[in-house]
């Protein structure tokens, strides 16, 4: 095999890795960020077009904005020696000044709260879907006790393997979250070609136009709605 193909693949296998490490995460934020927007306006029955595109604009500027504007031009030209991160880089500018060290332990902090928070709420939003499962509910009926059990045993069971290290991590969830997103690309094609009137979501004026509407709860949705970006936060 030649170098240059033993560098195709194992690029290929980097970038697999990396799909199961950071790009699972932000696959599956803006879901449960739907269902929480959706729900907190009553449902599917209270919602109209013109909210859809506003909502489904929100999210999209949202996760665009915190990646080309945040890491693409902020995070990936803020580094210490090649290793990122708010220790490393406050170790980059502590020499400046002493007062650093405050921002530095407000941004550990807050990477301890996002560690905490995003599995728990993640995992159990995934759950609650079961309750739409008749089988389920014949079973364990529609109580959160049985929720809040499955989602205990799960995130158990996930910080058990983060033991064996972040590489393979990614190695075991790297074709899942290849699966994963396949099949968002192709349900959501097969669901577009039916009807491209979602595609008007792109224009962030109906993201703009959600957020100042005095109808629709914009000051709730906006917390909502940031759901879709806290693990990028």
């Amino acid at each position: 095999m030649s170098k240059q193909a033993q560098f195709n693949k194992h690029r290929v296998a980097g970038l697999l890795v990396a799909m199961g490490v950071v790009y699972g995460d932000i696959g599956t934020s803006p879901l449960y960020v739907m269902k929480a927007i959706i729900t907190g306006q009553g449902g599917m029955q209270a919602v109209d077009e013109k909210f859809m595109l506003g909502a489904v604009s929100l999210v999209f500027w949202t996760m665009t904005l915190l990646t080309t504007v945040k890491y693409v031009l902020i995070a990936l030209n803020a580094d210490n020696h090649g290793e990122g991160g708010i220790f490393s880089l406050f170790a980059l500018v502590r020499h400046r000044a002493r007062w650093l060290v405050i921002p530095a332990m407000i941004g550990g902090a807050a990477l301890l709260a996002d560690g905490a928070l995003t599995p728990a709420v993640t995992v159990t939003t995934a759950i609650e879907g079961l309750r739409d499962v008749p089988a389920y509910v014949q079973l364990f009926g529609a109580g959160q006790n049985t929720i809040i059990l499955i989602t205990l045993g799960i995130i158990t069971l996930l910080f058990m393997l983060q033991r064996f290290g972040t590489n393979t991590i990614g190695k075991l969830f790297g074709p899942i979250m290849l699966g994963w997103f396949t099949f968002l690309g192709v349900s959501g094609f097969v669901n577009l070609v039916k009807d491209w009137t979602i595609l008007r979501a792109l224009n962030p004026y109906y993201a703009w136009l959600l957020l100042i509407s005095p109808d629709e709860q914009s000051g709730n949705l906006d917390s909502r709605e940031r759901l879709s970006g806290n693990d990028r936060c």
